[in-house]
């Protein structure tokens, strides 16, 4: 088995996978540049957790809030935010669809959506990231198992 927050990860990934724009470029990497063949795409990956103690006896209950950033990347010559904006319907629409994570989690939330663009190369390619919020609950004995 695996930690809650690598299945909730696999979860957004397999989610938003073969959306209509982006197809099945989406990867969990936050390290390696997609290839110019893959875009547009999306690269997944969680970049920091909180954890709350909700009981005082061992073992106890822990209440976890995972980040899930979705880097989406469309080279273009024109329209980069009107792609960039499609793009960003058809994920949130697609993760609201199970606010569960596959019953790993108690709720997914959308906080906040940036953008950027880098000029380099022959076109520039735009960049944007929906940072997504997912609780959930483990036993700090048990991390592979949401409760």
């Amino acid at each position: 088995m695996a930690h809650v927050r690598k299945l909730i990860r696999d979860n957004v990934t397999t989610t938003l996978t073969g959306l209509a724009t982006t197809g099945n470029n989406v990867y969990q990497t936050r390290v390696y540049p997609i290839a110019e063949d893959r875009l547009p795409g999306i690269a997944i990956y969680t970049s920091e957790e909180a954890t709350l103690f909700g009981s005082m006896n061992f073992p106890r209950t822990q209440v976890r809030t995972v980040t899930v950033n979705v880097e989406i990347y469309v080279k273009a010559v024109a329209d980069y935010d009107d792609t960039l904006d499609q793009i960003c319907l058809e994920v949130e629409e697609a993760l609201t669809a199970d606010l569960t994570r596959g019953g790993y989690a108690k709720d997914t939330q959308v906080l906040r959506f940036s953008s950027d663009f880098s000029g380099d190369g022959d076109q520039p390619v735009a960049y944007g990231t929906l940072e997504v919020s997912v609780d959930y609950a483990t036993v700090e004995n048990d991390l592979e198992t949401s409760v």
